[in-house]
């Protein structure tokens, strides 16, 4: 339930999200995916309260799409605790808008903030639209959970060693607009981390969408690995195994687990 009911004229929303073992990890920690459906939740529930959501651009041939995800994790909430998100839009300019996180344990503590891009889709053209000409006035709060203009992410390096995987887009990676969910292409890209690397854990995480993955198509994911002595930076790509179209473009950086990374 929401811990502040809010009203359409309030740009702050927050929710109240326990921790179940299904969403922890090997570590006993929050999955990293489970915070990122915590986010889409969140957002998705106030967009509802705010007249714009998915069911409300529907009938105008109209739908949300996420552009850019940057995520910071101080601290990963483990079962029994409760996670408070806050969200709010920030930013609205031609065909983007911003949306800010917080989320925060029972104490009142960040253990992680967020900053998201996201767009209004033509779903016939599969083109943005301006939101200006589509989208009600919407309450509007300037200021970001993590500052980030979401320049563009480098491509993997040509001499890196590249860890790849291979992946089939299945029926349960599907999100109502029957292409898949953005949780989905996190999932894809950390699993090609190496075990060293994994055996830390992610404190920041930048995802670029650039392309549709449908169901069935064939998918790789695809990693390199940067070492310096207190983290691992990891550049990821994902891509159409049958055209090679780039999906999505990434970064995680990892505290390294014999530098107080161990979770």
């Amino acid at each position: 339930m929401n811990k502040h009911l809010k009203n359409s004229s309030d740009p702050v929303f927050e929710k109240c999200f326990p921790v179940r073992y299904h969403e922890l990890d090997c570590h006993a920690n929050l999955k990293e995916l489970s915070m990122l459906n915590y986010l889409q939740d969140s957002a998705g529930l106030h967009s509802t309260q705010l007249g714009i959501s998915v069911s409300d651009l529907r009938p105008q041939g109209l739908t949300w799409v996420l552009s850019r995800i940057h995520l910071i994790v101080e601290r990963y909430p483990r079962a029994g605790e409760t996670v408070l998100v806050r969200t709010w839009p920030s930013v609205r300019h031609g065909i983007f808008t911003c949306r800010e996180f917080e989320l925060e344990d029972d104490h009142g503590l960040l253990t992680g903030r967020a900053t998201t891009s996201w767009a209004v889709l033509n779903t016939t053209t599969r083109r943005p639209v301006r939101l200006d000409a589509h989208l009600p006035v919407y309450p509007l709060l300037a200021r970001r959970a993590v500052e980030d203009a979401f320049p563009t992410l480098p491509p993997l390096p040509d001499d890196a060693v590249i860890h790849e995987m291979p992946f089939r887009v299945l029926r349960s990676d599907l999100d109502i607009n029957h292409h898949v969910n953005n949780a989905v292409y996190a999932g894809w890209a950390l699993e090609t981390v190496p075990d060293d690397v994994a055996d830390g854990s992610l404190a920041e995480l930048e995802i670029t969408y650039r392309a549709e993955a449908l169901y069935g198509e064939s998918i790789v994911s695809r990693c390199s690995v940067e070492t310096s002595e207190t983290e691992f930076c990891c550049l990821h790509q994902i891509l159409n195994r049958n055209d090679g179209r780039e999906l999505v473009r990434l970064r995680s950086r990892w505290r390294r687990a014999d530098n107080g990374g161990t979770p």
